[in-house]
């Protein structure tokens, strides 16, 4: 019988076939389940009868993109952007997938973005067997990331724009979190590529050569994500240090100025220091005169440090 059906976060994941029932009647199923269920562990572990290094790939806490081939079939893990907010460390959230002639089996522990293209695909038809549903999966998840890659690029393109401005604090915070979320997205997006590559060369009979040029084609999309976060890694250390040393010579700058101040008022600090001890026999203290003469000759003295700085260069910036 020709046809398809798909069950997409079903609460209920008695509702998917046990045992292969639903590809006995239909050309492909895909079934899709919340991996943070207790249940969705259950059915892979017990009814879905998958080998348990499948079984237990899919309901993993902890993932990576790979693909590997088992019995004829593909045990596949992508990451991509979840609707929910993820921690900077892992900001991608992992797609697992098993994929055989006639059915498809996912597990995501949170949504995922590029989810819902991919089932509008389904219902408009265009989504006919395994290898289509992989492929646009992977499509999906490459074409909703590269604005996000790109968007980084941009957002450094502004600091290097910035940078002589007066806001290198704001700068410095800009840059660090722009290449955390760099090296964040670079540690799944690599491997994620020959995860793409491996599966696009596989003989599987349920991948035609339309799905694997799909598939290469994601996989260099992937490639050249992976060199431009790779470029905005390194874009953004240059930029942090351009900012710590600009940082450096502002504080150079202004601790020289408040060196040239105070030796312009040690000597002055001096004069008036020993002019104004209370003992006898401070020269011209009766005279109406004197202190103007004090205040010239500090006056003078002032003008003299501040003309020998000048004539060294010391103050010529």
């Amino acid at each position: 019988m020709s046809g398809f059906a798909y069950l997409v976060h079903d609460e209920r994941v008695d509702a998917a076939p046990p045992d292969g029932a639903l590809t006995q009647s239909c050309a492909f199923a895909w079934i899709h389940l919340d991996g943070r269920t207790d249940e969705t562990t259950a059915w892979i572990q017990g009814r879905a009868r998958l080998d348990p290094l499948v079984a237990g790939a899919l309901v993993a806490t902890e993932s990576r993109p790979r693909t590997e081939f088992v019995n004829g079939g593909a045990l596949v893990n992508l990451r991509g952007r979840s609707s929910e907010e993820m921690r900077a460390s892992d900001p991608l959230a992992s797609l697992r997938l098993w994929a055989e002639k006639g059915r498809v089996i996912s597990v995501s522990r949170l949504p995922l973005v590029a989810l819902p293209a991919v089932r509008a695909a389904i219902e408009a038809g265009r989504i006919r067997d395994p290898g289509d549903l992989i492929a646009a999966l992977a499509s999906a998840i490459t074409a909703d990331l590269d604005p996000e890659v790109g968007e980084l690029g941009d957002r450094l393109d502004d600091c290097e724009e910035m940078i002589d401005g007066d806001k290198t604090v704001e700068l410095r915070r800009t840059v660090a979190k722009a290449r955390s979320q760099a090296i964040g997205y670079r540690r799944f997006v690599a491997p994620q590529r020959l995860a793409l590559e491996r599966l696009a060369e596989t003989e599987a009979d349920w991948l035609d050569e339309a799905d694997r040029r799909h598939l290469r084609e994601a996989a260099d999309r992937a490639a050249r994500m992976t060199e431009e976060l790779e470029s905005i890694r390194e874009r953004a250390a240059l930029i942090h240090e351009a900012l710590t040393d600009l940082r450096a010579e502002t504080i150079d700058s202004r601790s020289l100025i408040i060196a040239i101040v105070a030796m312009i008022f040690l000597p002055l600090t001096f004069i008036t220091g020993l002019l104004g001890m209370n003992v006898q026999g401070i020269p011209y203290a009766e005279e109406p005169w004197a202190f103007w003469g004090v205040v010239a000759l500090c006056l003078a003295l002032a003008l003299g440090v501040a003309a020998y700085f000048i004539r060294e260069h010391w103050v010529s910036h």
